[in-house]
């Protein structure tokens, strides 16, 4: 499953995990996607979608 926004393309972003030594291990930061019934050039599709642009009303959901 990708992990990337339909409607504004957010993706992972990648960071450090700290633990109480500061020794680094890599992590990643993982975008809040959602699995929205979407209209998509006038058909309904289910895509995945950041809460970001669901509250900002970017797409418009399909009945």
């Amino acid at each position: 499953m990708a992990k990337v926004c339909h409607s504004c393309g957010k993706g992972p972003s990648f960071g450090h995990s700290r633990s109480h030594s500061m020794v680094a291990t890599k992590r990643r930061f993982d975008p809040n996607l959602q699995k929205v019934k979407v209209l998509v050039h006038g058909a309904p599709r289910r895509v995945h979608v950041c809460t970001r642009c669901l509250k900002a009303g970017k797409v418009t959901k399909a009945p």
